[in-house]
Parts: structure tokens; sequence; C-alpha cells
């Protein structure tokens, strides 16, 4: 029976104006992530956080949040990669992740590449006005080289996520080049709310992504969707073998009440149950992303 991935997006850089359920401390998203491992998860990603919510990318913050994680489970560890936190330069922006590949208690298991470069402007369209006009996403073929090089030779996994039908074609020709090994594990990202970035989160926007994956490839898909729910697409996903990334970081589900972290997992999990295929533990989500 082909078993499901679920990835658990705890926290992103999300509020907790609409739920406060969203974890921001080192104790608060390891308490979250062994709830969410027993409602069937095998991935965590997470962001660091302060005590007032506000980013914190340092190495320190993120080794605190692993080690506390793994005190209390066995799921997968995915954190940021910091993204525009280390402006441009790409052996700054993947530092951090190196230094805890060093220890074996801080390893991360996997690290996410976005396979593109777009435009984070948020489109306010009650008001037909994009409150900010120079928000760029910038990650260049050179820097995403040198984020697959390095990654190779220190043994880590990529998770290559993609916003769109270009990341994805950028996506598969790094496998082409050897950059990236099969199985590629490859997330889907869709946008709405505003960000105009990916695809919607509608089957049209997921169907653009799988009608271009090559058949004579090996690749783990997951699919989310940020600012908007990716609930009405689970069937679709489980039925095309997809994989699922479901959180607070992405969307608050208001629509459900206030929800925790551990709630939506449930759901997934019973979802995937229900259509006939198998949830994957930790150590499943290793095995099939050939993890080592």
């Amino acid at each position: 029976m082909d078993k499901v991935i679920i990835e658990v997006r705890v926290n992103e850089y999300r509020s907790r104006n609409r739920n406060p359920h969203v974890p921001w401390l080192a104790e608060e998203i390891a308490t979250d992530a062994a709830e969410c491992r027993q409602a069937g998860a095998a991935i965590v990603h997470f962001h660091g956080r302060q005590a007032d919510g506000t980013p914190d990318h340092s190495t320190e913050t993120q080794a605190g949040i692993i080690r506390a994680i793994r005190a209390r489970s066995d799921i997968l560890v995915h954190p940021t990669l910091g993204n525009v936190t280390a402006g441009g330069d790409a052996a700054a922006r993947l530092q951090p992740i190196l230094t805890l590949a060093a220890d074996a208690a801080t390893r991360p298991d996997l690290v996410p590449f976005d396979m593109g470069s777009v435009n984070l402007d948020w489109y306010d369209a009650r008001n037909r006005r994009f409150p900010t006009t120079g928000a760029i996403y910038s990650n260049p073929t050179d820097t995403l080289e040198h984020f697959a090089r390095t990654a190779a030779t220190h043994g880590l996994k990529p998770c290559a996520v993609v916003w769109n039908v270009s990341f994805l074609r950028q996506t598969l020709a790094f496998m082409d080049m050897g950059l990236l090994s099969e199985p590629a594990f490859v997330q889907f990202i869709l946008t709405d709310g505003g960000i105009l970035a990916g695809h919607p989160a509608t089957a049209a926007g997921l169907q653009a992504f799988t009608t271009l994956l090559p058949g004579d490839r090996r690749i783990a898909w997951s699919t989310c969707a940020v600012n908007a729910s990716v609930l009405p697409l689970m069937e679709s996903v489980i039925r095309a073998g997809g994989h699922v990334s479901i959180g607070l970081g992405d969307h608050p589900f208001t629509e459900l009440g206030q929800p925790t972290n551990a709630d939506l997992v449930r759901r997934v999990a019973e979802q995937v149950r229900a259509l006939g295929r198998a949830v994957a533990s930790p150590e499943d989500a290793r095995a099939m992303l050939a993890m080592g």
C-alpha cells in the first residue's frame, strides 16, 4: 500500500491574531511537533521565532528547537534556510544549516531550496493596490547550484520548493545535471490571499504542476497552500500519489474554529486512510526519500 508523508508547517511567519495556537518558542514547537507526530506527521517544518513572534534564524535558536523536538519524538526536522535574512550571499544563507549539521544532535533531516526567484509583494484586492512594490525573493541559479553541491557534500537531503512551473522546470534541470539526486523531494507551493507568486490553490493550479512531472524521474511531491486551505485539494493529491504539507504557518484555518496543528494533521491522516493509503512514519519517510 502506498504511504503518504504528512509534513506539518507549524509556524512560518504567522501571527497569533487569528489563531492563538501558532507555536513560536522551542518548547512550544517541540510540544506541537510531538503531538503532530502522534497524529500522523512524519516531518516538522519550522521557523525560529522570539517570544514576541519576531523571526529569529540564529543558529543557537534553531539548535535549541531541534534539540527540544528530538527530546520528545522521532519526527524528522526540516528547518527553514532563513532565506531573506542573510541577503544574497549564498554561503552566508547556508552556513547556519551547515553549523547545525556538524553536530549529530542538531543535524537537520531536510533542508529547503526555493528553486527560483519571485515577486513577493502582497496585492490588496479590496483597494486595488500593492502596499509594497519591491519585495523580491531572489534565488539566482548560481546560488542554487552552490546550495545543491554543498548539501550533497555534507550528505543533506534537499527539499526543492516550487512556487510555479518555472521553478519546477529549474528543478528538473538540476536533476538532469545530477545536482538533485533521486528520489527528489519536491514541494508545490500554492498561494492565494493576495500572494500572487504561486499557482492558485485550486485543482487547476495543482494540475499545472502535476502534468509537467516526467514519467522517467523518481519524484516524491507534496503540496501546501499559503494563505489558503489545502484541505479541499486533499482528495486530489492523495489519489494522484502525492504527499501533504499543512499547518498553521500557512493558514489559520479559522473556518474550522481555532484548530491546533495536530488537529489538522489528524484530519489529513483520517482522509489518507479513508482513501485507501497508509500514513508514513518518520522511518517510512526516511526510506521513501532515500535519506540514509
